[in-house]
């Protein structure tokens, strides 16, 4: 889309060259939100290219994932054979609305910051118990829990011009088992429901609900629960009044595939799970 409201494109080698942010000033990542609809909002746009950020880095404390790593690239990614967890990479990339040429531009901070309730990558780094570097206009970089960043439907903890930088998955939760279950209304469609479970080898269980809630809703369960007991614990994280409602599925939709989602979730993970 022609974006006729903007007057320039910066190109700074890093964030330290913009001080300011005047109303009208965007980033500029993969653009594949900004480019698909009219922005009579913005003027500026400011790209991110030229910061040179390498997009995945492995270490023995996890994987650090800049935030202008592109989609496809996190899909790819090889990861050690003991992260069992990793499929999820994959598995949340392919969650998402996009055709493979989107996903090889579309990135992965955009969609985290877009903070839509399918945004999956929303749903992978919730899941997986990620932190998120953020570095504001002025002032120092400060670090946000991924469950924490998102406050509803489009909405999220960024201040003004504040950017995100990174993402860190920590290793340990890439080695938990898991189990993912997801519905939309059509094949290739939007997330009506988006549900990861995880599971360590003490026996617990982290349940993360996505897509059916305006923001992630995430239940920690220090042994493995009974059916009951998940049950009751969705009943009391989400109210009646707090599932989203959208063309994607109503409301008692959504609450009836997370229901059911998450006991299948709880049995695979109490029955063993799948380790790859």
């Amino acid at each position: 889309m022609d974006l006729n409201t903007v007057r320039q494109v910066k190109s700074p080698l890093s964030a330290d060259e913009i001080a300011d942010w005047p109303a009208g000033h965007a980033w500029l990542s993969g653009g594949t939100w900004l480019m698909s609809e009219p922005q009579p909002g913005i003027d500026t746009l400011v790209d991110l290219f030229g910061f040179g950020w390498p997009a995945l880095v492995a270490s023995e404390e996890g994987l650090e994932i800049a935030a202008t790593a592109t989609i496809g690239a996190l899909a790819e990614f090889p990861a050690p054979p003991d992260w069992t967890a990793a499929p999820l990479l994959r598995a949340c990339a392919h969650a998402l609305l996009m055709s493979f040429k989107v996903a090889d531009v579309a990135t992965v901070g955009g969609n985290i910051c877009m903070s839509l309730p399918a945004g999956a990558m929303v749903s992978l780094t919730v899941a997986l118990e990620a932190t998120y570097v953020l570095w504001p206009r002025s002032g120092a970089p400060r670090t946000v829990a991924a469950i924490d960043f998102v406050t509803g439907n489009h909405a999220n903890v960024l201040g003004p011009g504040e950017l995100l930088r990174a993402v860190h998955i920590p290793a340990a939760a890439l080695k938990r088992r898991f189990a993912l279950r997801r519905a939309s209304l059509t094949k290739l469609g939007r997330s009506a429901a988006l549900l990861i479970g995880t599971s360590g080898p003490k026996g617990d269980m982290l349940l993360t609900i996505t897509a059916a809630t305006p923001r992630p809703v995430q239940l920690r369960f220090a042994a493995m629960p009974g059916a009951e007991e998940v049950q009751a614990a969705l009943a009391a994280a989400i109210p009646a009044d707090d599932w989203f409602d959208d063309v994607n599925g109503t409301p008692a939709y959504k609450r009836h595939l997370t229901l059911h989602f998450a006991e299948e979730i709880r049995a695979e993970l109490a029955a063993g799970g799948r380790d790859a």
